[in-house]
């Protein structure tokens, strides 16, 4: 298990790179999962964020499946997968969670007292 704190202590980029030992380990596809945790990451640090509080970052591995969770303190901002844009139509953000959506093989939001819980497997 990997753990650590966002915010001021790590960046969503550097979320990312913590991803390369659990691949070794033979567990999914390393540029995959890593666009996965900066995306969650990302969100957390952008959506999630509350002053003086972090989100949280934990990757671990269980038999096939490399499971990414990024907890942050809002739970009044549930994610919600928009629909893919028009082909024509300028894409500047908001469509994240269609990628974590494809890349993923299951992801889901546990909401809890303080927070919640963003979490996403690989290899299942």
């Amino acid at each position: 298990m990997v753990s650590g704190r966002g915010g001021e202590g790590i960046s969503p980029p550097q979320a990312s790179r913590l991803v390369g030992p659990l691949v070794v380990a033979g567990v999914g596809d390393e540029r995959g999962a890593a666009l996965i945790i900066a995306e969650l990451a990302a969100n957390a640090a952008l959506h999630g964020r509350v002053p003086g509080r972090n989100f949280r970052l934990t990757l671990t591995v269980t038999g096939p499946t490399f499971r990414i969770e990024v907890r942050d303190p809002r739970v009044e901002r549930l994610p919600t997968v928009r629909p893919a844009p028009e082909p024509d139509a300028p894409r500047e953000c908001g469509h994240g969670l269609l990628l974590v959506e494809e890349l993923a093989d299951r992801w889901g939001v546990v909401p809890e007292l303080i927070g919640k819980t963003v979490w996403a497997e690989i290899g299942t």
